[in-house]
């Protein structure tokens, strides 16, 4: 049990010290997210009633393809070092191996997504309501995008130029968390209870903590084949 505690904690430090170095690669995922959110106003009008009402989905949709953007990188890296071979034949757990790497990718990519949210909430006349909401959806629905989308990564993790492909695997079945995210906002918007919206959100992201590891360590081990 020490032992694989101290590999996690190796993996974790190893990955934010990559991330560190790359930063110019890990600042493109966030720089797409506030060109498509400041941008969107432009194109629709600067109408306060318009922005509020599609500020929600704009900035989940910006979110999920700058997540989907980031995700390009989760394993390429470890595989072309031959890292991940390392891993499948570590003491470790592969399975938890990999859960450590979703972690710190979600962690790198989504908290300075939230930093900004209030600036964007205020950018697209979003009331406090909605913003509160905003905060819950993000927290809850995104990391089962990293979780999710990290299966796309490792199933093409050996082939060329695979980011649209993992794109066009993937973004189908993020819509059903993207229309209780928004749904939730309106519903915050309106003064409406949103605790269903939530609660589906939450059951999404306990079935994808409970299965994607798993699957993520069998793709990289079909993916070494």
């Amino acid at each position: 049990m020490g032992h694989t505690r101290r590999a996690l904690w190796a993996l974790s430090k190893r990955e934010v010290s990559i991330a560190y170095r790359q930063r110019a690669e890990l600042m493109q995922p966030l720089m797409f997210f506030l060109m498509v959110v400041t941008l969107f106003p432009l194109a629709i009008g600067p109408s306060p009633q318009t922005l509020q009402l599609v500020s929600g989905a704009v900035i989940w949709v910006a979110a999920i393809l700058s997540l989907l953007m980031g995700l390009d990188r989760l394993f390429r890296d470890d595989f072309l070092e031959g890292s991940i071979e390392q891993f499948t034949l570590s003491a470790t757990p592969l399975y938890l191996l990999v859960l450590v790497k979703v972690i710190a990718h979600w962690l790198m990519h989504i908290v300075p997504l939230l930093l900004l949210s209030p600036l964007l909430a205020l950018f697209l006349n979003m009331s406090v309501n909605m913003y509160l909401t905003l905060l819950l959806t993000l927290v809850i629905g995104t990391p089962s995008i990293s979780l999710i989308g990290a299966i796309g990564v490792a199933l093409t993790t050996g082939l060329q130029r695979s980011g649209v492909l993992v794109a066009l695997l993937l973004i189908p079945l993020f819509i059903p968390l993207l229309i209780f995210a928004t749904s939730a906002i309106d519903s915050a918007a309106m003064n409406l209870p949103f605790g269903f919206q939530l609660g589906i959100m939450s059951a999404m992201f306990l079935l994808a903590l409970a299965g994607a590891p798993a699957v993520i360590a069998y793709s990289l081990k079909v993916s070494q084949q």
